[in-house]
């Protein structure tokens, strides 16, 4: 049962954008990327105020480096597709269960250590070279409450 309405071309947006965004972090990083696109939509709180479907959150203007450097114009591949149908669906994993940020520190080919915080958010772990960010109670009571 999805958790937020999504469209076949609602599944591949959010499919290529998987595959921009993470596919060097393997599967699980790509869940991840789903993971906080999905808080992004049903949190509606903090930069997220008003982002109620999956084009606006890819959208968001700054929201995701894939789209100004063209990597999410790529076609998706089936296997993009069935992670982005589960992320649909609210499955969830640590350390993007409740985030709402990500980054990747440093270089491609030397990672940098996690802040502690991005954003005035703490961090709430890492995977592979991303560090994700939930956002406190104060900020996004929401996020805690969706699922």
């Amino acid at each position: 049962m999805a958790v937020v309405k999504a469209r076949d071309q609602d599944i591949n947006m959010l499919a290529r954008l998987l595959r921009a965004e993470a596919e060097t972090e393997g599967e699980m990083g790509m869940l991840l990327v789903g993971n906080v696109g999905i808080n992004r939509v049903r949190g509606n709180c903090s930069d997220f105020k008003g982002i109620r479907t999956i084009p606006q959150m890819i959208n968001q203007p700054h929201a995701f480096e894939a789209l100004q450097h063209g990597l999410y114009y790529q076609n998706a591949r089936e296997r993009e597709r069935r992670l982005a149908r589960r992320s649909v669906n609210g499955e969830r994993n640590w350390p993007g269960k409740f985030s709402l940020w990500y980054f990747r520190p440093g270089t491609f080919e030397n990672p940098g250590p996690c802040p502690e915080t991005w954003y005035n958010q703490p961090l709430a772990g890492r995977w592979k070279k991303h560090c994700f960010y939930e956002p406190t109670a104060k900020e996004c009571e929401n996020i805690y409450n969706t699922f």
